[in-house]
């Protein structure tokens, strides 16, 4: 019977730790490629979208009413101050000047009498040979006729320049564009638009600026001097570098309190007529800054919810255990080797370089960034530094990993 107890027992025990729960088995190390955070002189552009404006710009309207009897210009090419452009029916316009000038010699002819009758007038009546009342007469006659003069000269001005109307010039140097009238269409005062002809050498880009950047704009425009050469230059539509540099004209004069932004013109001499009126680019603002700032990478940056984070690892232990189990996994550490931690840092994005991106805050010098690998991270994951991560790998770019050194250097090149 002791026997039978006992074998029952043991079966039992058997059954019973068999039973209990083996320990999880340690999470797996997450393979990682860092670099390490380096403060480097890099070269490189603020860019901004642009739109080129004409310094000035002009809608050709008609000053008198009538059908257009001329055109006198090849449309699209370049016209000079004064130039001929448009006829409108004159005939009318003629007819009036004409009649205006008849007008004027009559005028002219009745003070002449009027004086006369004056002087005759006033000759008899010094000697008392014609009533007082006749003398006044006649000077009213001639001051009537002097203001008909004048009247009648008005009149004459008022008609030649309805006839110097009837003929549009060109009231600078510049572009005229389509007519947007035919020979024989009717032009009306206020309402027809001729054409539209606008300065082309200079030319301006107009771009926005955030109100934080005004002061160093400000500068830039006042300390003109000390600018490089290079400091305002422009992307064509093509992506082609435009041959010439540009200055500051005007900052405007208000932010806009919706967005924050605030409209600043260049302005770039165009002697061979390659930018056009409201043409999009890119200005380009030398970066004057000589002192080193610290250079990643782009793709160990990630994005959540409009901020920006990096990985900085470090070979700490992480643990909320008691202190005993700290000391023992400390021990285990010392006696395996230091373990590698990645902690998510929010950062402060700067100009992005080619495949690499200034960091104006949140890391420091020296810190090891994890460049790939960081899909597969979060806040405190253990890393494992000794078996690397294939570039572009877990879903990353694919590019090549490349010091920020490298990196900065190759933009710098390609910006050249």
């Amino acid at each position: 019977m002791y026997k039978t107890i006992s074998i029952l027992f043991i079966t039992c025990s058997v059954v019973l730790f068999s039973c209990k729960h083996k320990p999880p088995p340690p999470p797996a190390l997450v393979p990682v490629n860092l670099v390490t955070a380096v403060p480097q002189s890099v070269f490189y552009y603020d860019k901004y979208p642009s739109t080129t404006e004409a310094l000035s710009e002009v809608s050709l309207r008609p000053e008198v009413p009538g059908y257009i009897t001329g055109i006198f210009f090849t449309e699209g090419t370049h016209v000079k101050k004064g130039q001929k452009l448009y006829d409108i029916d004159k005939r009318l316009y003629q007819a009036s000047y004409d009649a205006a000038i008849a007008n004027v010699k009559v005028a002219v002819g009745n003070q002449v009498q009027a004086k006369q009758d004056a002087d005759r007038y006033t000759y008899l009546n010094n000697h008392n040979a014609i009533a007082k009342q006749v003398l006044d007469h006649a000077v009213i006659a001639l001051e009537n006729a002097e203001n008909q003069v004048k009247a009648a000269q008005e009149a004459e001005k008022t008609a030649k320049t309805n006839l110097t109307y009837a003929t549009v010039y060109a009231p600078f140097d510049g572009t005229i564009g389509f007519s947007l009238v035919k020979l024989g269409d009717m032009a009306s005062v206020g309402t027809t638009v001729l054409n539209t002809i606008s300065t082309i050498d200079p030319m301006a880009v107009d771009f926005l600026i955030n109100e934080k950047q005004l002061t160093h704009f400000e500068g830039l425009q006042n300390h003109r001097k000390r600018q490089p050469d290079s400091l305002f230059t422009i992307l064509m539509p093509d992506n082609m570098l435009y041959p010439f540099t540009g200055k500051i004209s005007v900052i405007d004069r208000a932010i806009d309190p919706q967005t924050g932004a605030i409209r600043i013109r260049l302005v770039f001499p165009n002697p061979k007529y390659g930018l056009k009126a409201g043409m999009s680019c890119i200005v380009r603002v030398h970066n004057q800054d000589t002192a080193p700032q610290l250079v990643i990478p782009g793709k160990a940056v990630v994005e959540q919810m409009g901020e920006y984070f990096v990985f900085v690892v470090k070979d700490t232990l992480i643990s909320h255990n008691s202190d005993s189990a700290k000391k023992q996994e400390t021990d285990t550490a010392a006696q395996k080797g230091p373990k590698f931690y990645a902690f998510q840092k929010k950062v402060q994005l700067g100009q992005t370089i080619g495949a690499n991106v200034i960091i104006k805050g949140g890391i420091d010098e020296g810190d090891r960034i994890v460049v790939d690998g960081v899909q597969s991270l979060h806040d405190g994951s253990q890393v494992d530094v000794g078996r690397k991560q294939p570039p572009g790998g877990n879903g990353s770019d694919s590019t090549q990993n490349h010091t920020p050194g490298s990196a900065g250097k190759r933009d710098s090149s390609e910006n050249n």
